[in-house]
């Protein structure tokens, strides 16, 4: 009886544990970031953040749900999140894009907002790199992640030429990101909009 008390508990135990860990809101995982998926609309996000603030950034008049783009704050006026909808209009619409701001969000392998281009290469392969006017765009293979890296912080040779194929061995391993990013897009390419970049 003791033995089958003792097992019980252990079982308990390990999925208490478990379900503590799926539930992580700061984890980043190819489906989820913290408790938004993929399938997450608009207007669940203000029973998901209800002990945080939202801020609508284009609050659309006489709207009873979220919908459009939203900034989530923490209790203590953190910056997390930036959302944005597949749809500005709809408040149905699922969640298209995902700006990281706080680098307690993380991977299964540690990448944080905060991590460095050693980092990404230490732990990921790359899919390809962008070469945009102000920055280079890094899509890492098999996730849903891309960063923005400042080309402030390329070398010379390579910053003022906008054609030119950058390679990852012409990113330092120092160069830090100016913007994380995940895009829930269906699989369709990642539209880079040359002025927002």
């Amino acid at each position: 009886m003791m033995k089958k008390t003792l097992l019980f508990a252990a079982i308990a135990t390990m999925l208490f544990v478990q379900c503590e860990e799926e539930k992580d809101p700061f984890a980043i995982s190819n489906e989820a970031i913290g408790p938004l998926t993929k399938k997450t609309q608009m207007k669940q996000l203000d029973s998901i953040y209800a002990q945080d603030s939202i801020v609508k950034l284009n609050p659309v008049t006489g709207a009873i749900e979220t919908q459009g783009e939203v900034e989530v704050y923490d209790k203590e006026g953190v910056k997390l999140l930036l959302l944005s909808p597949y749809d500005e209009s709809d408040p149905t619409s699922e969640i298209a894009n995902i700006q990281i701001f706080d680098p307690r969000y993380k991977t299964d392998k540690g990448l944080t907002k905060a991590s460095t281009f050693k980092e990404v290469k230490a732990n990921y392969e790359i899919a390809g790199i962008q070469n945009a006017i102000n920055s280079v765009v890094v899509f890492l293979k098999d996730t849903d992640i891309y960063l923005t890296i400042d080309k402030k912080q390329l070398p010379e040779e390579v910053r003022y030429n906008f054609n030119q194929k950058i390679e990852a061995t012409q990113i330092p391993d120092t160069a830090t990101f100016k913007y994380f990013m995940i895009g829930w897009d269906a699989g369709e390419a990642i539209e880079i909009q040359e002025g927002d970049i």
